[in-house]
């Protein structure tokens, strides 16, 4: 495992999906969640998205890297390890409604889609990013 290289794929993983999460959750979602107050805070500090969505992809291409034998190469073996680890997260999205009052179903549809989305192309990145060592 080379970790400079899965550093540096998970850091311009991470700035690409900060800005997927901007456009989807700032743009798109914005007004859903306006809606929901206060349930969603609309003065959170927003610099923090960023750098959460940065150290959540260096973590996942640390674990590509770990993991890069199971994988195809490029985008495509990358895609597929964005899809078992957003599988993931789209199932964990099912917990919110069951402990936050007031949480919308349907936002846990809306989310566990748009964080498989996120993290399938992250992970092509990532795949695009940290090549097979020969």
């Amino acid at each position: 495992m080379n970790v400079n290289k899965a550093l540096i794929a998970g850091l311009v993983g991470g700035i690409v999906l900060a800005i997927y999460e901007f456009l989807v959750h700032g743009l798109i979602m914005g007004g859903t969640y306006a809606k929901y107050q206060p349930l969603f805070r609309q003065d959170a500090p927003m610099f923090w998205f960023p750098i959460i969505a940065i150290i959540l992809a260096i973590v996942a291409a640390l674990f590509f890297a770990k993991t890069r034998g199971s994988w195809e190469d490029g985008a495509k073996g990358g895609t597929m390890f964005g899809f078992w680890l957003g599988l993931i997260a789209f199932v964990a999205q099912f917990y919110n409604p069951l402990v936050y009052t007031g949480f919308p179903y349907f936002l846990s549809w809306c989310w566990g889609a748009i964080t498989l989305i996120g993290w399938l192309i992250t992970g092509a990145v990532i795949g695009m990013l940290y090549k097979a060592e020969s």
